[in-house]
């Protein structure tokens, strides 16, 4: 047998060999939504339809209802972000949308804040909102304001506090889903937008 058919002896199994680490960071980018990430927002929005009482929605939306919502808020010039992983998966999405439809609300919004499940307890929430808060100043908004169901939400609500919102109030069992009442809590932030902006002067 000639010596290029030897197996190399000098290589160990293996079992010996030194293992490469694993990196367990947690990758992630954070961008303006797109209509082609309606899919991925609506199946991490609809776990929390089925499943939960964060939000007061009781039937599940469609990829056209998302598209919808994404290109109306674009329109407006509101916020809708979404991180996702190098790979193109989004994990979760924050957006701001109109209080009202009155004309006086103009610079105020209500958020709203989604991750998917193998990305919370990862500091992900608050990468969203503290980008949210941003484009929202640079949007020239001044008030966002969080409407928080009491039940199981309190990790929401403690981030909320610690990004500067205030609790500005209760409401008890104005919501009914699975068979139970349901109140929510406000929590208010001021922001302080450039005196230019999307909406005109301040």
């Amino acid at each position: 047998m000639r010596d290029e058919q030897l197996p190399d002896r000098r290589r160990l199994p293996r079992h010996l060999r030194p293992q490469r680490e694993v990196s367990n960071e947690f990758a992630y980018a954070i961008r303006p939504v797109e209509p082609a990430d309606a899919g991925d927002v609506r199946e991490i929005y609809n776990y929390y339809v089925r499943n939960t009482v964060v939000t007061f929605d009781e039937k599940t939306w469609t990829i056209a209802k998302w598209r919808e919502k994404i290109l109306y808020l674009r329109g407006r010039g509101l916020p809708f972000l979404v991180a996702h992983t190098p790979g193109g998966q989004v994990l979760g999405f924050a957006l701001v949308e109109p209080m009202s439809a009155k004309a006086a609300y103009r610079f105020s919004v209500e958020s709203s804040v989604y991750l998917g499940a193998a990305a919370t307890g990862k500091g992900l929430g608050r990468a969203l909102m503290l980008d949210l808060l941003a484009a929202c100043e640079a949007a020239g908004i001044r008030q966002v304001v969080a409407i928080i169901t009491d039940r199981g939400a309190d990790a929401s609500i403690a981030l909320h506090e610690r990004l500067g919102f205030v609790e500005i109030g209760r409401m008890g069992r104005v919501g009914y889903k699975f068979g139970r009442a349901i109140g929510v809590v406000h929590l208010q932030k001021t922001l302080k937008p450039p005196r230019r902006s999307l909406f005109g002067r301040r």
